[in-house]
């Protein structure tokens, strides 16, 4: 990824202007990130340890919860450390990095939602098929492409975007780093590249998204078929948690991408970023764990134990 420009680092925005606001963002990023880490790593914990959550759904969750993981270290720290200390600077080594690492897990996060969707679909209208579609080895398979796919996605898009030469200042109005902003910064016309890279991958996620609306078309109508009311809850306990964290990714990174120009400022864009960026991997576990009583058994039992030992 060489790079012709001599920009050696670059500034972050600040989160406040402030010292008192500064300590305030600190506390604030500090309590989101410890509650996410907490409930993924319960998550994760209880999905490896009980045997009674080691069924396809889970293993998904399992890998939802380490990709959530991921992307909130890949972003609040920083965050924190400047909000602490008072600095905007970030090496250009430090933001290659973050580019990547954050494109990797948010790539994996979507190809994860989409695969648990389609575990979703046959669970529910394709139920007598369900051992033979979504066996251990096929959900290896899936997990694997997911992450793999997501991997090569970052490394394209890192490599591609850090080959162009920047020379346009070095600030930048967020307080991570997205391609977008960088983008901005180029003097090139080769970042026209870029630019046609993310058009095909918004009509890919697009496409996904298409899949994810059809699938849960047919799941409703599939369960509203159920005689029983109880069926029906319980089909409708297992789908709703993940449709609610489809829609909080999908809802949170559209207003932070295709909010109109006119309404933007630096506030505004600070608090975008963080609601698609930092809410989502802390919001999820617990989501899931509302509305799926095995889950909410397993890590009452992993608490529990936890508590017993010391």
């Amino acid at each position: 990824m060489s790079n012709t420009s001599s920009i050696s680092h670059f500034l972050l925005l600040p989160l406040a202007d402030t010292r008192q606001l500064q300590l305030l963002h600190f506390c604030l990023f500090l309590g989101i990130s410890l509650a996410a880490l907490l409930a993924n790593g319960l998550i994760i914990s209880a999905g490896a340890c009980s045997q009674h959550l080691h069924s396809p759904m889970f293993f998904f969750l399992l890998s939802l919860a380490l990709s959530n993981l991921g992307s909130i270290c890949t972003t609040v720290p920083k965050a924190m450390h400047n909000s602490l200390w008072g600095t905007r600077h970030i090496s250009y080594s430090a933001c290659a990095a973050q580019v990547f690492f954050f494109l990797f897990f948010i790539s994996a996060e979507y190809s994860l939602l989409l695969i648990m969707c389609y575990d979703r679909y046959v669970s529910i209208c394709k139920a007598l098929h369900y051992g033979a579609l979504l066996g251990s080895r096929a959900c290896a398979h899936m997990a694997a492409a997911a992450w793999a796919s997501a991997f090569l996605y970052a490394l394209m898009h890192t490599a591609n975007t850090f080959s162009l030469p920047l020379c346009q200042a070095n600030g930048l109005g967020q307080f991570f780093w997205e391609i977008p902003h960088i983008l901005k910064l180029s003097c090139s016309k080769s970042h026209l590249r870029e630019l046609g890279l993310i058009a095909v991958s918004v009509c890919l996620v697009f496409g996904c998204f298409v899949f994810i609306v059809f699938s849960y078309v047919q799941i409703f109508r599939a369960v509203l078929r159920v005689p029983s009311e109880q069926g029906r809850h319980k089909a409708f306990s297992t789908c709703l948690p993940h449709l609610a964290v489809v829609s909080l990714f999908v809802s949170t990174a559209i207003s932070a991408h295709l909010k109109p120009p006119s309404i933007s400022s630096p506030s505004l864009d600070v608090a975008v970023s963080v609601l698609y960026s930092v809410v989502p991997p802390a919001l999820n576990p617990l989501i899931y764990s509302l509305r799926n009583q095995e889950l909410r058994d397993a890590l009452r039992k992993r608490i529990t134990a936890g508590f017993q030992q010391q």
